[in-house]
């Protein structure tokens, strides 16, 4: 099995009629914007006890408005899904389970300074970000354009 292929199978697109045919076609779909379904398939698969992980990647807001609307996820929200797919896959690769990978994402590492591989990698593509994590105002802030533009950045 080819790489997107096995992405595509955790995301649930490889049931007959709705596997993309070729790495390009994938992309197309990941741009046009993946189903909802994906996010649950592939959550089942990386967090299946937590109902809310999903909402880690969409918010619970922009999912249920999508739910109701009967949308797909955006080509953003979509580019997210299968990144952490990627990592998923692999991580199965080498841990050779799910419950291992599993227990590898989940589980507090030193080398990352005591946080879990998961938070890492939800940090890392821009995961819909839980309030409690919001930064505060209290925050510096620091100025992240060139020729001293006005967006500020939370450090």
């Amino acid at each position: 099995m080819t790489g997107f292929e096995e992405i595509a199978g955790v995301l649930g697109l490889r049931q007959r009629g709705s596997r993309p045919a070729s790495p390009f076609e994938f992309i197309e779909r990941i741009e046009n914007g993946l189903p909802i379904t994906a996010l649950d398939h592939l959550c089942r698969f990386v967090a299946p006890s937590d109902i809310n992980f999903k909402h880690l990647i969409v918010s619970r807001a922009t999912l249920a408005r999508r739910k109701k609307q009967h949308d797909k996820l955006s080509a953003d929200e979509s580019d997210r899904l299968v990144r952490l797919a990627k990592v998923w896959t692999f991580a199965r690769e080498v841990w050779g389970s799910d419950d291992e990978a599993r227990a590898f994402l989940f589980r507090p590492h030193m080398m990352l300074e005591g946080r879990r591989p998961i938070d890492v990698v939800l940090d890392a593509i821009g995961s819909a970000t839980p309030p409690e994590r919001i930064p505060s105002s209290t925050q510096p802030v620091q100025n992240c354009t060139r020729g001293g533009g006005t967006r500020p950045r939370v450090r």
